[in-house]
């Protein structure tokens, strides 16, 4: 695009071309986003369909990538195309990319999801021969641009903080005083927000890359690729023998938990190690050695073994020591905080001093569909429900195989989850890991919702199944799918904007149905009256209609949450039903 001849090379020229940049690379990103969608999404789950394998694999590679595409190429690309064609009279971009803001929720879940996605693509590609074959087959056409998979899936991550990028740039160069500068300020703020997340995904893809060459640099033997793994540093040295005092050639591979010290061997594909020993951080210690033979070493030692080693110079050997210490010293941090744990224990129903002098009271079983804890599904034979008599958790065997003596029970011997008996035994509590995108108890949404209840639950040709929906009043663009109204994780989201409302029913369908479609994803839900599917209609249609009523997803926000105080108190279902009407 070139821009309009009565503009000169001054400042107005240059946020033309920020803005020309943000459209062009927009419309690259629609064409690799399809790519993914309707090529890569599209045909694995054809195949899946035909049970080749598990059709939920798929999905939890690919995500929400769909209601990614759908944003992007129904809404914001369009958008940009309008605005650039009217620059004239129209010259911004702020209120475009604010309308972008309230959809990052998408991309929360999209960047969450990123580490087990690349796990599960590496599992299946190895397991699966049809797997692989349909990915190499797209691959292998010119639209991929001789690119992996794995490098499209890193498209929507690294999305964010290229508009972060522009738009920064954009403000450098809009005056103080352009009306623009409001709207683009409060999109940069709220960008600038999620991109610190994709930033910190894009990191762990790269580590991940890493630790894939590594793991072939092994022969495939050491297990090694996993999310929790960092890999620090590596480097030739030579090892020092105690009896000889020879020097032998060996290759380190420094991670953040463990030190392999490899020997290399012959191959005519790249460079090629056998692992010697695998020497754990945790204990470690590094200091430097004085040899009068040997110049530039110094000394390994952990409780595996202890190695001096020869670097090939005094700033290399300062390197790895530096690397080293500083790897320890960080391990060592984290595991004090596993001490400390303790004190940041509020996950049980009665107060840490009362633990196992009161009698709790118990989370009833239907509630829940998973542990409380580990949050894996129950089930009728291998992960069966059970209660913790500390704290009345729910949850499974292996999260419940202590025993330790309770004071309300006259100290007689009690199942307990592993947090109390650590509580009551004096021992540390293990530190858990961030909650997730999903990990957001279901309690926590029911008591600010515009809507929720129960809902039978059906996605393209699946069984039946009941499901506890929550819209909540901060996230009203967002359906939350639970198994129970205490559960700790959502089973799935679904953000609705995009969505089309069927309301027809199918012979098949039970009484009171609906449905979500979007693409090639259908939803269908079904309520236990006439009366209740026409409220949750009502509210679902203001999330799904108003964008392309308005144009403008804040308004869904806007009009949901600014309900008359006097209309909240009374009831709920009077609340939808009143602005919804309005």
């Amino acid at each position: 695009m070139t821009a309009p001849f009565f503009l000169q090379e001054t400042n107005d020229q240059k946020l033309f071309n920020i803005a020309s940049e943000l459209l062009n690379t927009e419309k690259a990103y629609v064409t690799r986003l399809k790519l993914l969608d309707q090529e890569f999404y599209a045909k694995l789950m054809e195949e899946a369909n035909k049970g080749t394998f598990p059709v939920d694999v798929v999905k939890n590679i690919f995500s929400n990538i769909s209601s990614i595409t759908t944003f992007h190429r129904d809404f914001l690309l369009p958008d940009l195309e309008k605005r650039m064609g009217e620059w004239a009279s129209t010259p911004r971009i702020g209120d475009i990319l604010q309308k972008l803001t309230p959809f990052l929720k998408m991309y929360a879940e999209y960047v969450k999801n990123f580490d087990k996605a690349m796990e599960l693509l590496k599992h299946w590609t190895d397991r699966s021969p049809q797997f692989k074959a349909i990915i190499q087959d797209i691959q292998s056409q010119e639209a991929c641009g001789s690119l992996t998979l794995q490098h499209h899936m890193l498209e929507p991550v690294q999305r964010v903080p290229r508009y972060e990028m522009l738009l920064k740039d954009y403000l450098k160069k809009l005056p103080q005083d352009d009306p623009d500068r409001r709207d683009a300020e409060k999109s940069l703020e709220i960008i600038a927000t999620a991109a610190t997340h994709s930033n910190s995904a894009i990191r762990k893809s790269e580590n991940l890359k890493k630790l894939m060459e590594i793991y072939e640099m092994l022969g495939e033997e050491e297990d090694i690729v996993h999310a929790s793994n960092e890999f620090i540093k590596e480097g030739n040295l030579l090892k020092l023998a105690a009896r000889n005092a020879s020097a032998m050639e060996r290759h380190l591979f420094l991670f953040n938990n463990m030190l392999l010290y490899c020997v290399p061997k012959f191959s005519l594909g790249g460079p090629k190690y056998t692992v010697r020993t695998r020497i754990g951080i945790d204990g470690m210690t590094v200091r430097e050695s004085n040899n009068e033979d040997y110049p530039f070493t110094f000394q390994v030692s952990g409780k595996e073994r202890t190695l001096e080693l020869q670097a090939s110079s005094e700033q290399d050997k300062a390197g790895w020591i530096k690397a080293i210490q500083e790897t320890i010293d960080i391990f060592n941090q984290k595991n004090e905080s596993f001490k400390n744990a303790l004190k940041d224990v509020e996950e049980v129903s009665v107060s840490k001093a009362e633990l196992g002098k009161r009698a709790p009271r118990w989370i009833r079983d239907n509630e829940v569909t998973m542990c409380m804890k580990c949050k894996e599904p129950f089930n009728a034979i291998t992960r069966r429900r059970h209660h913790c008599r500390a704290c009345g958790y729910v949850v499974c065997w292996k999260c419940s195989d202590n025993k330790v003596a309770l004071e309300y029970d006259a100290n007689k011997l009690n199942k307990v989850c592993k947090d109390c008996y650590a509580i009551l035994k004096g021992e540390s509590v293990t530190e858990g890991k961030k909650k997730g995108i999903l990990e957001i108890e279901a309690g926590q949404f029911t008591d600010s919702s515009i809507m929720c209840g129960f809902l039978q639950y059906s996605e393209r040709s699946k069984p039946w199944q009941k499901v506890w929906c929550v819209i909540p009043e901060t996230e009203c663009l967002v359906l939350y799918l639970y198994g129970a109204p205490q559960d700790v994780k959502a089973q799935s989201t679904i953000p609705l904007l995009g969505y089309t409302v069927e309301d027809s029913a199918r012979p098949a369908d039970p009484p009171a149905t609906f449905r979500l479609s979007q693409s090639k994803s259908v939803h269908g839900f079904a309520a236990d009256s006439e009366e209740l599917k026409l409220r949750w209609l009502k509210v679902i249609r203001v999330a799904v209609c108003w964008i392309f009523l308005h144009g403008n997803c804040c308004c869904v926000v806007h009009k949901i949450q600014t309900l008359p105080s006097d209309l909240q108190a009374k009831s709920r279902k009077d609340n939808v039903e009143t602005f919804c009407a309005g």
